[in-house]
């Protein structure tokens, strides 16, 4: 079936509860700025991106309406509708008290992986506050409705899919092989084991070419930055074979899984790592990242291609979307004689801790901060040594911070009570707050400065990081582009709604009305004439 007649030949009538539409695809690309969709228009193909674009609804002035965009709480706001106060997860990782260590957003220890020798802890959706948009579906249709989430990444593939998937799919990082959690299953299906078997190999020592046939990656066999033999992750990862590895599963799994084949509408999700792994390396304007744009509009139409010949376009409804944005390269903004600025993140853990002895305990340091910059975490236990409590201990880190060179900061007791200013700024650090963790405060960064040494990264309430794209096909859609300022925090809302279901439990977002088909009203032949009283 082509995208035209698909465009042109079903009903537009559609209900969770009776299959329609028969498959939800949900395609999140890791760091993929909302610009990007513009700036490499006229270079993609028709069958890709702009097959969303210009057979589907397209919201290019989409933002996050928080600061902290990192991928955990990217992808836990596009699945809740919610943002952290509501769903949660205020970062990838945080302070544990009682473990006395940083943690992961989904680690979890009464759980195990699956799918790899040892004894090793698993991961779950434990930490989410709220539910997704494929927990309402499960709720709705008693179970009936499948959901998957996919991607390199453990916390990309578990929020995505909440409390009651049937699966996340992630990558054991030096092998490639994918694995799971005994969240979810205690052996991986046969499928997987045979792609495990298989598949990785054949994605070693490959030059990844640009369009004039320069080799641009490569990834043969090397060492990684500790001398061991770096790992599929780290090589494989930031090029555009890792895209074509993860659409080459998710393949497998809705064949095996007979996706978007049962008596309930199916949702997938498909998270998109390699574009964050090379972004954070090379910046969002480098021939790389061009590059890899291009492939990967190449591979969503082939993913497209595959979802119109195994189910039918006109069963499916595709949103597409990112979790964050990124801050061009600081070195090169400076150029443009904009601020901009590269710092060590650990120099200032060090400064930061330094002033915070100095004040609490001179001549006996103590690690009382770890800085996740821009976002220090506290550890209580010195504090409590020296006889301070959260208000004032997380004032002085935000001091120190404010000397270390942010420009202000806002304090979990602060955030916790709604003491922000009524800014939009102060909006987005009041939707940043989560009460997990430890003590903790956001520090506001200056324009283009990043934590790394060098490279780039995101985690700021600026444009270059909240903006990203957000588009929608399926016939439930009016084709075109629409300007009003939306948030990811929609598509859960949005598709909730046209699936007849409860919207999830903390969604803040808004139905985008504005985008959907007109109704369908099918001819009543007993329908009284016209001018007739009823």
């Amino acid at each position: 079936m082509t995208a035209a007649v698909a465009v042109l030949s079903a009903p537009s009538a559609a209900s969770a509860y009776n299959g329609r539409p028969k498959l939800v695809v949900v395609i999140v690309i890791d760091q993929f700025r909302g610009d990007y969709l513009e700036r490499y228009r006229d270079q993609f193909g028709d069958a890709g991106f702009r097959f969303l674009l210009d057979h589907g609804a397209y919201f290019p002035n989409c933002n996050y309406n928080y600061a902290n965009t990192r991928t955990a709480p990217g992808h836990s706001t596009l699945f809740t509708g919610a943002y952290s106060n509501g769903h949660g997860i205020a970062a990838n990782e945080w302070w544990d008290q009682k473990k006395k260590r940083m943690v992961t957003s989904v680690e979890d220890d009464s759980t195990k992986l699956v799918g790899v020798a040892g004894d090793k802890a698993g991961a779950s959706p434990h930490n989410l506050l709220a539910d997704t948009l494929g927990d309402e579906l499960k709720l709705a249709t008693q179970g009936k409705a499948r959901v998957f989430g996919v991607s390199l990444k453990d916390r990309a593939a578990i929020l995505p899919a909440g409390f009651a998937g049937d699966a996340a799919y992630w990558i054991e990082p030096k092998s490639g092989a994918w694995v799971t959690s005994t969240y979810y299953r205690n052996e991986l299906p046969r499928w997987v084991q045979d792609f495990n078997e298989s598949r990785p190999a054949k994605y070693w020592d490959r030059d990844w070419k640009g369009a004039q046939g320069a080799v641009l990656r490569s990834t043969a066999h090397r060492k990684g930055k500790d001398g061991s033999e770096a790992g599929f992750y780290e090589v494989v990862g930031p090029t555009a074979f890792g895209n074509e590895y993860e659409f080459e599963f998710a393949k497998e799994l809705v064949v095996y899984e007979n996706v978007g084949r049962g008596p309930a509408t199916d949702l997938l999700s498909i998270s998109l790592s390699p574009n964050d792994i090379l972004g954070h390396q090379v910046g969002p304007d480098s021939p790389e990242m061009q590059q890899m744009a291009l492939d990967l509009d190449r591979q969503l139409a082939d993913f497209i291609n595959f979802l119109g010949h195994q189910i039918g376009l006109a069963d499916v409804w595709i949103a597409l979307s990112a979790d964050h944005g990124v801050s061009s390269l600081p070195d090169d903004v400076k150029k443009l004689r904009i601020p901009a600025a590269n710092l060590d993140a650990t120099k200032l853990e060090a400064q930061i801790n330094s002033a915070i002895t100095a004040k609490f305990s001179p001549g006996h340091p103590a690690t009382y901060v770890k800085l996740d910059y821009p976002l220090a975490w506290l550890d209580q236990d010195p504090f409590a040594a020296a006889h301070v409590r959260e208000h004032d201990a997380e004032g002085a880190v935000g001091e120190a911070m404010k000397q270390a060179g942010l420009r202000e900061y806002y304090t979990k007791s602060q955030l916790a009570s709604g003491e922000v200013p009524n800014t939009a700024l102060g909006r987005k650090y009041l939707n940043s707050y989560s009460p997990e963790g430890s003590w903790f405060v956001m520090g506001l960064p200056d324009i283009y400065t990043v934590g790394p040494g060098k490279g780039t990264d995101h985690t700021s309430p600026y444009a270059y990081d909240t903006h990203v794209p957000l588009a929608f096909y399926g016939l439930a859609f009016q084709p075109g582009t629409y300007r009003t300022s939306v948030e990811p925090v929609d598509l859960a809302a949005t598709l909730a709604s046209l699936l007849g279901i409860n919207a999830p439990t903390h969604s803040v977002g808004r139905v985008l009305t504005e985008a959907l088909a007109p109704p369908h009203h099918p001819t009543n032949p007993g329908a009284n004439p016209a001018g007739s009283q009823p």
